[in-house]
Protein backbone atom coordinates (compact mmCIF):
# COMPACT_ATOMS: atom_id res chain seq x y z
CA UNK A 1 0.00 0.00 0.00
CA UNK A 2 2.55 2.01 1.16
CA UNK A 3 4.36 1.61 -2.26
CA UNK A 4 1.23 2.46 -4.60
CA UNK A 5 1.06 5.47 -2.62
CA UNK A 6 4.59 6.38 -3.49
CA UNK A 7 4.05 5.81 -7.33
CA UNK A 8 0.39 7.76 -7.70
CA UNK A 9 2.44 10.73 -5.92
CA UNK A 10 5.27 10.59 -8.16
CA UNK A 11 2.46 10.06 -11.25
CA UNK A 12 0.96 12.87 -10.14
CA UNK A 13 3.94 15.64 -9.75
CA UNK A 14 5.10 14.15 -13.12
CA UNK A 15 1.55 15.68 -14.41
CA UNK A 16 1.76 18.48 -13.39
CA UNK A 17 5.13 19.30 -14.35
CA UNK A 18 4.32 20.34 -17.86
CA UNK A 19 2.03 22.69 -16.55
CA UNK A 20 4.71 24.32 -14.46
CA UNK A 21 7.18 24.34 -17.45
CA UNK A 22 4.60 25.89 -19.46
CA UNK A 23 3.68 28.86 -17.27
CA UNK A 24 7.16 29.66 -17.03
CA UNK A 25 7.60 29.38 -20.96
CA UNK A 26 4.53 31.37 -22.90
CA UNK A 27 3.88 30.42 -26.13
CA UNK A 28 4.20 32.86 -29.59
CA UNK A 29 5.59 36.47 -30.12
CA UNK A 30 5.25 39.87 -28.90
CA UNK A 31 6.18 43.40 -29.73
CA UNK A 32 9.04 44.10 -27.34
CA UNK A 33 9.21 48.34 -27.33
CA UNK A 34 12.17 50.32 -26.95
CA UNK A 35 12.35 53.92 -25.90
CA UNK A 36 15.75 55.20 -26.81
CA UNK A 37 16.58 58.75 -24.74
CA UNK A 38 20.36 60.28 -23.76
CA UNK A 39 19.73 58.38 -20.73
CA UNK A 40 19.38 55.32 -22.37
CA UNK A 41 17.03 52.77 -23.35
CA UNK A 42 14.00 51.31 -21.64
CA UNK A 43 12.43 48.67 -22.79
CA UNK A 44 8.68 47.52 -22.51
CA UNK A 45 5.62 45.15 -23.29
CA UNK A 46 2.37 45.71 -23.90
CA UNK A 47 -1.06 44.02 -22.42
CA UNK A 48 -2.86 42.21 -24.68
CA UNK A 49 -6.10 42.46 -22.77
CA UNK A 50 -6.07 46.07 -23.43
CA UNK A 51 -6.16 45.97 -27.44
CA UNK A 52 -6.93 49.17 -27.96
CA UNK A 53 -3.93 50.65 -26.31
CA UNK A 54 -1.82 48.40 -27.61
CA UNK A 55 -2.55 48.80 -31.63
CA UNK A 56 -2.75 52.39 -31.09
CA UNK A 57 0.70 52.73 -29.16
CA UNK A 58 2.57 49.95 -32.07
CA UNK A 59 0.41 51.83 -34.41
CA UNK A 60 2.22 55.25 -33.35
CA UNK A 61 5.56 53.89 -33.01
CA UNK A 62 5.90 52.06 -36.08
CA UNK A 63 4.85 55.20 -38.36
CA UNK A 64 7.03 57.38 -36.07
CA UNK A 65 4.64 59.27 -34.32
CA UNK A 66 6.88 59.22 -30.97
CA UNK A 67 10.31 60.05 -32.52
CA UNK A 68 11.69 63.29 -31.42
CA UNK A 69 8.81 64.09 -28.84
CA UNK A 70 9.99 64.62 -25.13
CA UNK A 71 9.31 63.44 -21.90
CA UNK A 72 8.06 66.45 -21.00
CA UNK A 73 6.40 66.47 -17.47
CA UNK A 74 8.97 64.50 -14.48
CA UNK A 75 8.49 64.43 -11.36
CA UNK A 76 11.15 62.48 -9.31
CA UNK A 77 9.09 60.03 -6.96
CA UNK A 78 6.27 59.71 -8.70
CA UNK A 79 6.02 59.52 -12.77
CA UNK A 80 7.30 60.05 -16.12
CA UNK A 81 5.30 61.44 -19.13
CA UNK A 82 6.07 62.14 -22.91
CA UNK A 83 4.23 61.22 -25.98
CA UNK A 84 2.87 64.79 -27.00
CA UNK A 85 3.50 66.00 -30.73
CA UNK A 86 3.30 69.52 -29.17
CA UNK A 87 6.83 69.19 -27.72
CA UNK A 88 8.57 68.61 -31.25
CA UNK A 89 7.86 72.91 -31.81
CA UNK A 90 9.63 75.43 -30.66
CA UNK A 91 7.20 76.04 -27.77
CA UNK A 92 7.48 75.05 -24.25
CA UNK A 93 4.34 76.42 -23.31
CA UNK A 94 2.19 74.64 -24.94
CA UNK A 95 4.02 70.89 -23.74
CA UNK A 96 0.88 68.96 -22.34
CA UNK A 97 -1.47 70.03 -24.99
CA UNK A 98 -1.03 67.86 -28.03
CA UNK A 99 -2.35 65.09 -29.12
CA UNK A 100 -3.26 62.87 -32.67
CA UNK A 101 -6.17 64.49 -32.77
CA UNK A 102 -8.27 61.68 -30.59
CA UNK A 103 -8.80 60.21 -27.70
CA UNK A 104 -8.55 56.43 -27.10
CA UNK A 105 -11.84 54.40 -24.69
CA UNK A 106 -10.76 53.77 -21.76
CA UNK A 107 -9.85 49.78 -20.86
CA UNK A 108 -9.22 49.99 -16.96
CA UNK A 109 -8.77 47.23 -15.69
CA UNK A 110 -8.19 46.34 -12.09
CA UNK A 111 -6.02 43.58 -12.16
CA UNK A 112 -3.27 46.28 -13.61
CA UNK A 113 -1.99 48.05 -10.79
CA UNK A 114 0.07 51.70 -11.23
CA UNK A 115 3.34 49.34 -10.06
CA UNK A 116 6.80 50.38 -10.52
CA UNK A 117 7.94 50.45 -14.46
CA UNK A 118 3.56 50.56 -15.10
CA UNK A 119 2.85 52.30 -18.12
CA UNK A 120 -0.25 54.44 -18.77
CA UNK A 121 -2.17 56.59 -20.73
CA UNK A 122 -2.49 60.14 -19.62
CA UNK A 123 -6.10 61.63 -19.75
CA UNK A 124 -7.97 64.54 -19.13
CA UNK A 125 -9.77 64.71 -15.67
CA UNK A 126 -13.04 63.42 -14.55
CA UNK A 127 -14.62 67.02 -14.85
CA UNK A 128 -14.42 67.41 -18.54
CA UNK A 129 -14.10 63.51 -19.40
CA UNK A 130 -16.56 61.56 -17.34
CA UNK A 131 -15.86 58.25 -19.44
CA UNK A 132 -12.41 58.47 -18.75
CA UNK A 133 -11.24 57.90 -22.42
CA UNK A 134 -7.46 58.65 -22.89
CA UNK A 135 -5.40 60.54 -24.72
CA UNK A 136 -4.29 59.51 -28.14
CA UNK A 137 -0.68 59.33 -27.78
CA UNK A 138 -0.10 60.72 -24.09
CA UNK A 139 1.90 58.58 -21.79
CA UNK A 140 3.55 58.14 -18.49
CA UNK A 141 5.77 55.20 -16.37
CA UNK A 142 5.59 55.02 -13.11
CA UNK A 143 9.04 56.20 -11.46
CA UNK A 144 8.00 55.58 -7.97
CA UNK A 145 9.83 52.04 -6.60
CA UNK A 146 6.76 51.52 -4.21
CA UNK A 147 4.28 52.28 -7.25
CA UNK A 148 1.51 55.08 -7.27
CA UNK A 149 -2.26 52.59 -6.25
CA UNK A 150 -3.85 56.26 -5.69
CA UNK A 151 -3.95 55.64 -9.61
CA UNK A 152 -5.45 52.49 -9.77
CA UNK A 153 -8.62 51.81 -11.50
CA UNK A 154 -8.47 55.57 -12.25
CA UNK A 155 -6.13 55.46 -15.70
CA UNK A 156 -5.65 52.86 -18.70
CA UNK A 157 -2.43 50.89 -17.50
CA UNK A 158 -1.46 49.28 -20.75
CA UNK A 159 2.38 47.90 -20.59
CA UNK A 160 4.82 47.21 -18.16
CA UNK A 161 8.79 48.03 -17.96
CA UNK A 162 10.64 45.00 -18.60
CA UNK A 163 14.28 46.75 -18.61
CA UNK A 164 15.39 50.12 -18.36
CA UNK A 165 14.27 51.08 -14.92
CA UNK A 166 16.89 53.02 -13.60
CA UNK A 167 16.86 54.75 -16.48
CA UNK A 168 13.16 55.77 -16.10
CA UNK A 169 14.74 56.73 -12.42
CA UNK A 170 17.84 59.11 -14.40
CA UNK A 171 14.78 61.34 -16.63
CA UNK A 172 12.79 61.40 -13.41
CA UNK A 173 16.10 63.38 -11.47
CA UNK A 174 16.68 65.52 -14.47
CA UNK A 175 16.47 69.39 -13.48
CA UNK A 176 13.10 70.76 -14.21
CA UNK A 177 11.03 74.29 -14.47
CA UNK A 178 8.25 74.95 -11.93
CA UNK A 179 5.96 73.32 -14.48
CA UNK A 180 8.18 70.02 -13.98
CA UNK A 181 9.24 70.17 -17.86
CA UNK A 182 13.09 69.10 -17.86
CA UNK A 183 15.56 71.85 -18.79
CA UNK A 184 17.43 70.18 -21.12
CA UNK A 185 15.28 67.98 -23.99
CA UNK A 186 14.50 64.12 -22.89
CA UNK A 187 13.80 63.18 -26.59
CA UNK A 188 12.93 59.98 -27.71
CA UNK A 189 12.72 57.61 -30.48
CA UNK A 190 10.41 54.22 -30.27
CA UNK A 191 11.49 51.14 -32.01
CA UNK A 192 9.20 47.90 -32.31
CA UNK A 193 10.80 44.42 -32.70
CA UNK A 194 8.75 40.82 -32.26
CA UNK A 195 10.23 38.44 -29.81
CA UNK A 196 9.41 35.24 -28.87
CA UNK A 197 7.64 35.51 -25.59
CA UNK A 198 9.97 33.06 -24.06
CA UNK A 199 12.91 35.11 -24.78
CA UNK A 200 11.56 38.12 -23.52
CA UNK A 201 10.30 36.05 -20.12
CA UNK A 202 13.97 34.74 -19.80
CA UNK A 203 15.92 37.47 -20.37
CA UNK A 204 14.27 40.32 -18.64
CA UNK A 205 12.29 37.95 -15.95
CA UNK A 206 9.10 38.86 -17.18
CA UNK A 207 6.08 36.86 -15.75
CA UNK A 208 3.32 37.03 -18.67
CA UNK A 209 0.82 34.91 -16.17
CA UNK A 210 0.83 38.07 -13.65
CA UNK A 211 2.39 40.53 -16.21
CA UNK A 212 4.56 41.11 -13.52
CA UNK A 213 8.69 41.51 -13.15
CA UNK A 214 10.06 38.69 -11.25
CA UNK A 215 12.90 40.78 -9.79
CA UNK A 216 11.59 44.56 -9.49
Amino acid sequence: MKLLKQIAAATLLVGLLPLAVLAQKPKGKDQLVTISTPQGEIKLVLFEDTPLHRANFLKLAKEGFYDGTTFHRVIDGFMIQGGDPNTKDNDPGNDGGGSPGYTVPAEIKPEHKHVRGAVAAARKDDRVNTERASSGSQFYIVENHDGTPILDEVYTVFGQVVDGLDVVDKIAEVAKDGRDRPLSDVKMKVTVKQVKKKKIAKKYDYNYNTQTLEKN
